[in-house]
């Protein structure tokens, strides 16, 4: 446990952080993959070069050091970490490495004059309490999953039994382990970790599941991002019978139970993972509404298969929403696509800038902010 002292001078940097916090952490991952290769493979490069990953771990570091002395108010903070740090086989040896760069980064971008030895100890301390809750939480995750049914540790090897073209942009990926073992079930909304050797190098990422689990295979959708080093190597390379390595699913956003409306809101790719939660929430009965945007009909993936559902169930409704054609998402608009009772479950996801308009809209027609889930594609963000 922390002492008063350490918590107390971890607080006074707060202010210190959000002036700088962006330029610290910037330096921080320089410094890290610079000097440690070994970890690169767990970081995504265009979320380095963009600014994405500094923005998140600076709002993380942020976070962290304004509750050092309640981190009960941290909220869903620590399980979005720990599950993106399963889904990536994130291991304690790792936790080191980082601690030293970190403290390394203070010292750097700060200074001696503040960074002194009180402050660094303080914040090595800080760091070392939250790598250890990190850590031993993440340790019981891998031993659940790889003791359930189905289930395993580290990496496994599966096979692309089928590839199916869904849009322009967008196509889905048929798993099955090569041993052809049982694997591990998941919760609708979920994600799995993938790794794959691209001209000699490794590199992990996550995808969202985009189907229930289907005669022990695994479906992921992947969007061909512009300069997307993974993306790309899916769509032009990889073919039915080559093998690669997944990890365990894992994922906190995922679909709840109820009774109330649900609202299943996307745009882009953000659409695989409601794919999977309309598949499971279909059977309950509740009340459907699945509203989703893309750039234009050409972009837009999985239309036929939601259109097919509506067909079968009364209680589907579904809105689509083209830029090309209908301009933005509005307020207005989805005033009109909502159930009249807000009393609702609503899950959105898609670009950031799409999810800031989607949070505001849902804000402002009355969906109670409790009942209002949303996911990242990458780092998280603030959405207000």
């Amino acid at each position: 446990m922390l002492s008063a002292q350490d918590r107390a001078i971890v607080k006074a940097t707060v202010p210190l952080l959000e002036s700088g916090g962006e330029a610290l952490t910037t330096h921080f991952y320089r410094t890290l993959l610079e000097e440690n290769p070994g970890v690169r493979p767990l970081f995504n490069q265009a979320h380095q070069a963009n600014g994405d990953q500094p923005r998140a771990l600076a709002n993380g570091v942020l976070m962290y050091a304004r509750h050092i002395d309640e981190l009960d108010q941290l909220g869903g903070l620590v399980a979005r970490i720990i599950n993106k740090h399963v889904a990536l086989q994130i291991q304690a040896e790792h936790y080191p490495i980082v601690g030293a760069c970190l403290l390394r980064a203070i010292e750097d971008v700060l200074g001696s004059d503040i960074a002194t030895p009180d402050v660094l100890a303080a914040w090595g301390n800080a760091y070392q309490q939250l790598a250890d809750i990190l850590m031993g939480a993440e340790a019981e995750v891998y031993q659940h999953k790889a003791e359930a049914p189905g289930g395993w540790r580290g990496g496994r090897a599966f096979k692309l039994a089928a590839r199916v073209e869904e849009s322009a942009e967008i196509v889905s990926f048929y798993f099955e382990p090569v041993d052809g073992r049982a694997v591990l079930d998941f919760s609708a909304g979920q994600y799995i970790g993938i790794k794959v050797m691209i001209e000699g190098q490794e590199h992990r990422r996550t995808y969202s599941l985009s189907a229930l689990l289907n005669a022990g295979q695994y479906r992921i959708s992947v969007k061909r991002e512009a300069g997307g080093k993974v993306s790309g190597f899916l769509h032009d390379h990889l073919k039915v019978g080559d093998q690669v390595e997944l990890f365990p699913p894992a994922g906190e956003f995922v679909l709840h139970g109820g009774t109330k409306p649900l609202v299943l809101i996307s745009g882009g790719v953000g659409i695989t993972p409601t794919l999977a939660m309309l598949e499971a929430a279909l059977p309950s009965g509740r009340p459907i509404h699945f509203i989703h945007c893309a750039r234009n009909s050409a972009a837009h993936g999985f239309r036929a298969w939601v259109d097919g559902l509506a067909a079968q169930h009364p209680q589907l409704k579904r809105f689509y929403c083209y830029d090309d054609v209908d301009g933005l998402l509005s307020q207005e608009r989805l005033d009109g696509w909502l159930p009249a009772e807000r009393d609702l479950d609503a899950y959105f996801l898609g670009p950031k800038g799409f999810m800031k308009a989607v949070s505001g809209h849902l804000k402002a027609l009355g969906v109670p902010q409790g009942q209002a889930h949303h996911e990242f594609f990458g780092p998280a963000a603030a959405l207000e």
